[in-house]
């Protein structure tokens, strides 16, 4: 049976790779969307254009344009300025939904008790304002899912130990990973031990299908910035949190611990802290993902862009 999703998203380059897993492999309930890599007139028309090439009748929910309390720099510089790679695509001939992505994460836990997996791939605004109109959400989805956080402080913003969606909106965070008694967390460096090789990438999207070329097409930008970052592949972070929400036994290791977030440390504001050695006496409450199997998500991928692997 295909699984049932739900996804938080802030389109953005590897969020599209993830939204392309998702409706390859899942039934997608809704795309609930924030303002985060760019602001979020630019992720709600980039989540709208990728579901009108997909051919998807997906209902994309406009949310939060900004954080709850403090501004944050986005991350347009990575994903171009309007965060698919400044590709000049024209707009979708749709429109989104009216309702906010807040009430309709909660209407649609709501009506399906027990039933979606929440994929939360953006800053965790959204979901925040969400478990403050119902306490109850926690309870009503089947599992939570979150790309975020750095679990030993190798960040990617100006916070050195912040991870990018953690740090952009910390007290969202906090009030997540507060309601929350278990969830899974797909972390950035998780992220960055499970790259693509850059050849087998551009394999995969020169024998794809349509999507890999539109996929080509807004993300020349990001990956020219991960060479140019020495990275040692192409980092998808979203992806690879979509991997675990798609196929949970993807997962070979995982450590259960209690995670926290900073929100006031001047070097540290967005730093998720996890209580390795059970210190705090505080229950755990994440699953956090430390290795996956590697040729089970780059299948997960090459399928999504329609390409063999």
């Amino acid at each position: 049976m295909r699984p049932e999703l739900l996804i938080d998203t802030d389109p953005g380059i590897d969020d599209a790779l993830a939204i392309l897993m998702a409706h390859a492999n899942a039934n997608v309930a809704g795309l609930a969307i924030a303002g985060g890599n760019v602001g979020l007139a630019h992720t709600t028309r980039n989540a709208l254009k990728l579901v009108e090439t997909i051919g998807a009748e997906t209902p994309v929910f406009p949310g939060c344009a900004s954080p709850l309390v403090v501004a944050a720099p986005d991350a347009g510089f990575v994903h171009g300025a309007d965060g698919f790679g400044d590709t000049g695509y024209f707009n979708a001939s749709r429109l989104p939904e009216e309702e906010h992505a807040a009430n309709a994460i909660v209407r649609l836990a709501r009506e399906r008790p027990g039933e979606l997996t929440l994929v939360a791939l953006a800053p965790l605004t959204n979901l925040a304002l969400a478990v403050r109109l119902d306490p109850t959400l926690p309870s009503r989805v089947a599992r939570l899912v979150v790309m975020g956080g750095a679990v030993t402080g190798r960040g990617n913003t100006h916070h050195v130990a912040a991870e990018f969606n953690i740090g952009f909106d910390p007290e969202a965070a906090h009030v997540v990973f507060s309601a929350w008694p278990a969830f899974d967390l797909v972390d950035w460096e998780a992220c960055l031990r499970h790259t693509f090789d850059f050849d087998w990438f551009e394999a995969t999207l020169a024998g794809g299908d349509a999507r890999a070329r539109f996929y080509d097409a807004i993300s020349r930008k990001t990956r020219a910035f991960n060479r140019m970052r020495g990275r040692p592949g192409v980092v998808a972070a979203d992806a690879l949190a979509m991997a675990v929400a798609l196929d949970p036994g993807i997962v070979s290791e995982a450590e259960t611990r209690h995670v926290a977030v900073e929100m006031t440390g001047a070097l540290t504001r967005g730093a998720t802290v996890v209580d390795w050695e059970g210190r705090l006496g505080a229950t755990p409450n994440a699953r956090i993902v430390v290795a996956v199997d590697q040729g089970r998500f780059e299948a997960l991928v090459a399928g999504a862009l329609g390409a063999a692997r």
